[in-house]
C-alpha cells in the first residue's frame, strides 16, 4: 500500500469515503445503540447485554430465525441445481441458446416486490382455478398455510435467482479446456462420467461464488417475503429481516431491533465465511 502513488488514492478516495459513511459508520453506530435504550431519537441509558439476552428469549425472533435457516438451505440447493442445469443446457450447442440465456436471466431484472405480487396472483388465483377445474384441493388455498407459504417463497426465490447463478456457471463452463472433454469422449467416457470427473471439479470455484451470493441473498430476503405472504399466516412465514423491521417500526423498540440486527449480521457473516473456507479447501483438494 505504501508503494501506491497519490493519484491512486485520489481516485480511490470517493469510493472509500462513501463506503465509510454509508456502511462502516452506520454499522458501528448500530452496534453502540444495541447496548442502549435508544428509541430512534434519543440514545437513552446504557443497558449492556440486556437487549441481546431478551432477543435470545424472544420466541418470535427465534422462530423467524429458524424459518429463515430452513428457507435458505432449501433455496440454496434449488437455485444452484437449477442454475447449473440451465448453464449446461445453454452451453450444449442447442439452437437459440442466446435467446434462452436472455429468457432465463430476465426474472432477475424484476424487482422483488413486483415478483412477490405476481407470484401471489399465480398461487392464489391461478392455482385455485386450476385446482377447481381438475378437482385438486391441494392447489386451492395456497399461501394460507405455513407449508405452502414456505414452498411459495422457495419457488419465487429459485425462479428469480437461477438465471443469475446460471451466468456464473456459464463463465466457468465456457472457460474449460475443450481438449479434456474431447479426450475423455475419445476414451469412451459417458456423459455422466465426464460431468463427474471433469466438468464438476473444473467448475468448483463457481460453487464458492454462487453459494456465497445465494446464501447472503436468501438470508437477507425481505421484499419478496413482504409482498408474497406478509409473514402470514400468524407470522409463521416471517423471516428475520421482516421480524427486525416489525420490531423497530411497529413496536418502536429501536435498540432492541438493532440488537437483533447485530445477531443476524454475525450469523450471516459466520455462515458465509465458513462456506467460503470449506469450498476453497475442496477446490484445492480437487
Amino acid at each position: 500500500m505504501r508503494t501506491k502513488s497519490y493519484s491512486y488514492w485520489l481516485f480511490l478516495a470517493p469510493v472509500l469515503i462513501a463506503l465509510t459513511l454509508v456502511v462502516v459508520v452506520p454499522m458501528l453506530l448500530g452496534v453502540y445503540y444495541s447496548f442502549t435504550s435508544w428509541n430512534g431519537i434519543v440514545t437513552g441509558n446504557f443497558v449492556g447485554f440486556e437487549n441481546y439476552t431478551n432477543a435470545f428469549k424472544d420466541e418470535r425472533f427465534m422462530d423467524a430465525l429458524w424459518f429463515t435457516v430452513k428457507f435458505s438451505v432449501v433455496s440454496v440447493i434449488m437455485i444452484n441445481v437449477i442454475g447449473l442445469s440451465l448453464a449446461l443446457l445453454v452451453t450444449s450447442h442447442v439452437k437459440s441458446s442466446k435467446l434462452l440465456r436472455t429468457v432465463f436471466f430476465m426474472p432477475n431484472l424484476i424487482g422483488g416486490l413486483i415478483l412477490g405480487f405476481i407470484w401471489q396472483f399465480i398461487f392464489i388465483k391461478v392455482f385455485a382455478s386450476v385446482g377447481q377445474i381438475i378437482g385438486m384441493e391441494s392447489l386451492q388455498g395456497w399461501l394460507s398455510t405455513t407449508n405452502t407459504g414456505f414452498w411459495g417463497l422457495t419457488i419465487l426465490m429459485s425462479w428469480q435467482m437461477a438465471g443469475y447463478i446460471m451466468v456464473i456457471y456459464i463463465a466457468y463452463l465456457e472457460g474449460m479446456p475443450k481438449e479434456l472433454l474431447e479426450a475423455s469422449e475419445i476414451d469412451g467416457a459417458s456423459s455422466t462420467q465426464r460431468f463427474r470427473f471433469i466438468v464438476f471439479p473444473l467448475v468448483a470455484p463457481a460453487f464458492t461464488v454462487s453459494m456465497f451470493l445465494t446464501l447472503s441473498n436468501t438470508f437477507k430476503l425481505y421484499d419478496q417475503n413482504l409482498s408474497l405472504t406478509g409473514g402470514g399466516p400468524y407470522n409463521s412465514t416471517e423471516m428475520v429481516a421482516m421480524e427486525i423491521f416489525q420490531t423497530a417500526f411497529t413496536q418502536n423498540v429501536f435498540a432492541y431491533a438493532q440488537a437483533k440486527a447485530v445477531i443476524f449480521f454475525v450469523i450471516v457473516a459466520l455462515v458465509a465465511l465458513v462456506q467460503v473456507y470449506v469450498n476453497k479447501r475442496r477446490e484445492v483438494e480437487m
